[in-house]
């Protein structure tokens, strides 16, 4: 799993929320999500801002640049 896919599943677990409710807060499809927590597909650049926003981290912590 990549740092990305990690800290995603992670974020969201510590907010004890489902794909599902990520998806309806973010108003992206929960097979998004899913895919990214899979690591068959990576988020552009929109989507990384919009999860940083959401769970208020910086994007070098979501990609995985810093700790």
């Amino acid at each position: 799993m990549n740092k990305f896919a990690e800290r995603l599943k992670e974020l969201r677990d510590e907010q004890s929320l489902s794909q599902s409710d990520l998806a309806k807060e973010l108003q992206i499809s929960p097979a998004c999500i899913n895919r990214w927590e899979k690591n068959l597909r990576v988020p552009n650049i929109d989507s990384i801002i919009l999860l940083c926003k959401f769970f208020n981290v910086s994007a070098g912590y979501l990609i995985g640049l810093e700790d």
